[in-house]
């Protein structure tokens, strides 16, 4: 019998919770498989997928979803209505339609988030396994300076880095990028120390490999679930900055409809036109508890200790 296919009388689901597979592909297939069916059971788990990915098709087809243009409006005739069946978010003081753009506000939110996530993710992975692997004066070092990140609140480290780089989307996600990594890297580095000592890190070793080659075929594929966990764990987070940097005037700028900016802008109108604030603020709300929800769930999917 080939040993990466099942047998004809055993099941497939048998063959991918075996106990004892025969091969790598099979136990890479079962290990994928557990952890479908856990996070397939958790239905906050899927109602955050399914927010996540109403999401992606908004900022993806936001021009043929948004019913009006985000960026003009009619001044005269349509300014600061209430949500009707014309606009069902209502307009904003220009005029603008504001579910057309709530709707392309996710496109930018979701660019920010992946290019942070982007940027963030691999630069903390990358610290902290060279240092957990290295020890010593490397480590402390860059412990150090990772401290010194975590001291400071990140959306006020955030405020100093843009303040320095100007506003802007890009400068912004540079600033939160930066205040991002350490507790990635934090993570890494205690994942690393506990696989380093693993007898078959010592047997890679004895094999001659180089240290760098340990670190970066060995032990960061190891880390890289726990990293995945953390960053979607932080994406409410990171939303939540941008939106701050935003609600400040430091990250998108008029006319964009970026979700804080819309909320600085319909906070002068908050006690007679609430609907102004009331759509942007709903939209961070109901994201950055999706992803939270997403997150749980590949918390317990990919808990190597989890239950089969």
């Amino acid at each position: 019998m080939n040993d990466t296919m099942p047998a004809r009388r055993e099941t497939l689901h048998d063959w991918l919770m075996s106990d004892r597979p025969l091969s790598r592909r099979q136990a890479s297939l079962g290990r994928a498989y557990n952890g479908c069916r856990i996070f397939l059971r958790n239905r906050l788990a899927l109602l955050g997928l399914l927010i996540v990915l109403a999401l992606i098709v908004l900022a993806l087809a936001a021009d043929l979803l948004a019913p009006y243009s985000a960026y003009t409006g009619d001044l005269r005739s349509t300014r600061l209505l209430p949500p009707s069946w014309a606009h069902w978010f209502g307009t904003d003081d220009q005029g603008r339609d504001i579910l057309s753009r709530t709707i392309h506000g996710a496109r930018i939110t979701l660019l920010m988030v992946v290019l942070v996530a982007v940027l963030a993710a691999p630069i903390g992975l990358v610290v902290g396994t060279v240092a957990g692997y290295a020890g010593g004066l490397v480590d402390a070092a860059l412990m150090r300076i990772t401290d010194i990140f975590l001291a400071f609140p990140r959306l006020i480290l955030a405020l100093a880095f843009v303040a320095a780089l100007g506003p802007g989307i890009g400068n912004a996600v540079i600033a939160i990028a930066m205040t991002s990594w350490p507790p990635y890297a934090r993570l890494a580095r205690a994942e690393t120390l506990t696989i380093r000592q693993a007898d078959y890190i010592a047997a890679v070793r004895l094999l001659g490999a180089s240290p760098w080659r340990i670190v970066l075929r060995h032990i960061m594929p190891l880390c890289v679930s726990s990293v995945l966990v953390r960053v979607t764990l932080d994406m409410a987070g990171i939303i939540l900055t941008a939106a701050g940097l935003g609600f400040l005037g430091l990250g998108a700028q008029p006319p964009m409809p970026e979700w804080g900016a819309m909320i600085a802008n319909g906070r002068l109108y908050v006690l007679d036109q609430w609907w102004v604030a009331a759509a942007p603020g709903a939209a961070i709300f109901m994201v950055s508890l999706a992803f939270n929800f997403l997150g749980d769930g590949l918390r317990d999917a990919l808990d190597p200790k989890a239950s089969r």
